[in-house]
């Protein structure tokens, strides 16, 4: 898999595939150094998805947005007073809150302002309650993903900014579909952009695997000496 300047600008499907392949792995090499993140994560991909579609009205609970803040503060940045405001929002509000924004889909904007009237609740946390009940619609603000993308480095942690991000990573879902088989969401491409960008910089070696054997096997030249 070649590492070029960054993954969005390519358009390779089976660069996209490998590396939407090798997702767990870079989850596993950097919950090496992270507490529970892994986890974590199998809750927040997996399972928190499942418990949403089954309910007769999308929506999440006060304890599932505890804990998907937990996720999201181990993948990425730790800030302490991000769980205590979470976490004292009441159980009702937060239902009916989380409620009201699937409702509001598509309008994703109204959905995510919807959503930061709950304590401690920003875009970028929006994104990712929204990511987990509609991944057909909606990808994660997650910064290696955002700052992957041109133009949209350095991250700002707003509406307007996180807008511009998902309709990129829309339009690069629909270019990825109409060239494979399966149907591509914004939620698996901004996967495949924070794998691409985490594996690049802390694990190498899971992103190019047969490269470095390559590069092993090559016999080294002998240095010249004067």
């Amino acid at each position: 898999m070649a590492q070029s300047s960054g993954l969005f600008e390519s358009e390779d499907l089976k660069m996209w595939q490998q590396t939407l392949n090798i997702y767990w792995d870079v989850i596993g090499s950097k919950g090496a150094n992270k507490k529970n993140l892994v986890v974590l994560d199998k809750w927040f991909q997996e399972e928190l998805p499942s418990c949403i579609a089954a309910r007769p009205q999308k929506h999440l609970t006060r304890d599932e947005l505890v804990k998907l803040m937990e996720w999201k503060l181990t993948r990425g940045k730790f800030r302490p007073r991000l769980q205590q405001l979470v976490s004292s929002n009441p159980d009702g509000v937060v239902e009916s809150c989380t409620g009201k924004a699937f409702q509001l889909l598509p309008d994703i904007s109204a959905a995510i302002g919807e959503l930061c009237q709950l304590k401690g609740i920003g875009p970028a946390t929006a994104s990712a309650v929204l990511a987990a009940g509609a991944p057909e619609l909606v990808a994660f603000m997650a910064d290696e993903a955002v700052e992957s993308v041109p133009g949209l480095k350095p991250v700002q942690y707003t509406l307007k900014h996180y807008l511009v991000f998902l309709e990129k990573l829309q339009k690069k879902a629909t270019v990825l579909s109409e060239a494979s088989s399966e149907k591509w969401t914004p939620h698996q491409v901004e996967r495949c952009l924070w794998t691409f960008e985490v594996a690049r910089k802390t694990c190498p070696d899971i992103l190019n695997p047969t490269e470095n054997v390559e590069t092993e096997r090559r016999p080294r030249k002998k240095l010249k000496t004067k």
